[in-house]
């Protein structure tokens, strides 16, 4: 049985993507797929993978817990006829909040990553990341992180976002020598973000995925006017983000500019074989132009503008 991983990034659409899967579990199920979203993976099942604080267990008897946990669950697969394990969690990466404490991407993604190889039993077969233009990335991070509670950034904290030395190239290689046996392949969210199915595709090469509940959008980060009400709910200045409506645009333009470079030299490094590391997937069934522009599609939880309902 093949063990594949989806781990996100965060605000790349995987929370759609776990919709999807979950709601064609069952379809999946008689095609030989078995898929573990969030449900699974954060209601025991990777319990003890990442050492738990205050446990009376060391970190090693942890870890060997799950790997028996996983183990089990695995051989029940495999002995229902399930040829394909999807482990879909981007959580197992990290956290935003952790990102915008460090000011950067994934900063323990490597150390992580060996530890759930390990619970797996070192036999994950394909890994997929999704990486995402890094000021629509961490305007999306920063806007659902102030809609939870988070202060609104001022310049310099801005600055010390757009000035930080770890791209998603970084981001690669610690995953790639994290799980160095793995096929490793980059999914960039501005083509697959809308395409959940061709997404699967790619991850299990599925001949036909199904396509109910491919078009449902969920969990936008909220707009400036949901973010205004939410300051002025919390006894906040408004007046903190700017007018209008739609998403909202932290960096200024200089700024923007700035992380659309990074964004590029990441897209330079992937197409130009990234050391071996990683595959670049941009295809996604267009032969004219390599892109699927996304089709009508039905809204769940916040709406986050035109900008985020077109993709390129």
């Amino acid at each position: 049985m093949d063990i594949v991983l989806h781990l996100g990034a965060h605000r790349t659409a995987s929370t759609c993507f776990q919709y999807y899967l979950q709601e064609n579990a069952l379809a999946l199920r008689m095609q030989g797929v078995e898929v573990w979203g969030p449900r699974h993976t954060r209601d025991g099942m990777l319990t003890g993978v990442l050492p738990v604080s205050g446990s009376v267990k060391t970190a090693a008897d942890q870890l060997r817990r799950a790997r028996g946990r996983i183990g089990l669950a695995r051989h029940r697969a495999r002995e229902s006829g399930i040829r394909q394990l999807v482990i879909s969690d981007e959580n197992m990466i990290g956290a935003p909040r952790a990102n915008l404490r460090n000011r950067k991407i994934y900063a323990g993604i490597g150390e992580r990553m060996a530890r759930f190889s390990d619970a797996l039993g070192g036999e994950v077969k394909r890994i997929a990341l999704s990486v995402r233009a890094q000021d629509t990335y961490w305007s999306s991070v920063i806007a659902f992180a102030v809609g939870r509670g988070h202060k609104v950034p001022d310049q310099d904290e801005l600055d010390r976002l757009v000035t930080s030395n770890r791209h998603w190239r970084d981001v690669i290689r610690d995953l790639s020598c994290a799980v160095p046996s793995a096929e490793l392949i980059i999914l960039p969210y501005e083509q697959y973000g809308s395409s959940p199915e061709l997404k699967l595709k790619q991850l299990t090469e599925l001949d036909n995925p199904p396509l109910t509940h491919a078009r449902e959008w969920i969990n936008r980060s909220p707009s400036l006017g949901q973010l205004r009400q939410v300051l002025k709910d919390r006894g906040q200045d408004p007046a903190q983000l700017p007018a209008g409506e739609g998403r909202w645009q932290p960096f200024n333009q200089a700024q923007t500019m700035a992380l659309r470079e990074c964004y590029a030299d990441d897209l330079f490094w992937l197409r130009a074989g990234a050391d071996g590391m990683a595959t670049l997937i941009e295809e996604t069934g267009n032969s004219e132009t390599g892109k699927t522009l996304r089709p009508p599609q039905t809204i769940r939880g916040q709406d986050n503008g035109t900008e985020e309902r077109r993709l390129a």
